[in-house]
């Protein structure tokens, strides 16, 4: 089993405006196999199709630059490399572990939004934030910064970066790798 511990960043405007569809922007992935040891690292830029800029807001939240954007793949490509670097097209058996379910989410309407199958993320994800808030016996929501500080680890990296988030997440994954339920 490999446990595919994700985060992604997404267009974003502040406010939230209700026109406005995200999308994925980076995908930042740590792959960590049943023993708690790091397999490997996927981290991606994706270009956007509908909002092909990125806004202020979302610039300074992330620290992606729009050269970066500009550059980056497609979703259909980017997530074809992700599934074939996390075993899903070689039907190898997988989790997606992701801090919240946001995430999921996004990665269902962005397969829709292109077209592609979504069946493999549903019945292979499990939420962490809620498990660990429900291991701690929490009944409000802490932010993934806080809870790493939290369980004694330093935070690392940028904090709205996927990849960096993918790796704090990591940590805390990997401490408690025998208590989440799938």
């Amino acid at each position: 089993m490999n446990f595919i511990v994700y985060d992604l960043e997404a267009t974003c405007w502040e406010g939230k405006p209700a026109n406005m569809i995200q999308e994925t922007i980076e995908i930042g992935a740590i792959k960590i196999n049943r023993y708690g040891e790091v397999e490997g690292v996927f981290n991606r830029f994706v270009r956007p199709v509908i909002n092909l800029t990125l806004s202020l807001f979302c610039k300074q939240l992330t620290t992606i630059d729009q050269i970066s954007i500009n550059k980056a793949r497609p979703f259909n490509e980017v997530i074809h490399d992700f599934q074939e670097w996390a075993g899903v097209l070689d039907h190898e058996e997988f989790l997606l572990c992701s801090w919240g379910n946001f995430d999921k989410r996004l990665l269902i309407q962005d397969a829709e939004l292109h077209r592609l199958e979504s069946d493999w993320i549903e019945p292979n994800h499990i939420n962490i934030r809620r498990q660990y808030h429900d291991m701690k016996g929490w009944n409000t929501y802490k932010g993934l910064k806080k809870v790493v500080e939290l369980e004694g680890f330093e935070f690392t990296g940028t904090y709205h970066r996927g990849i960096s988030d993918a790796e704090n997440l990591a940590k805390l994954f990997i401490k408690y790798i025998d208590e989440w339920r799938f």
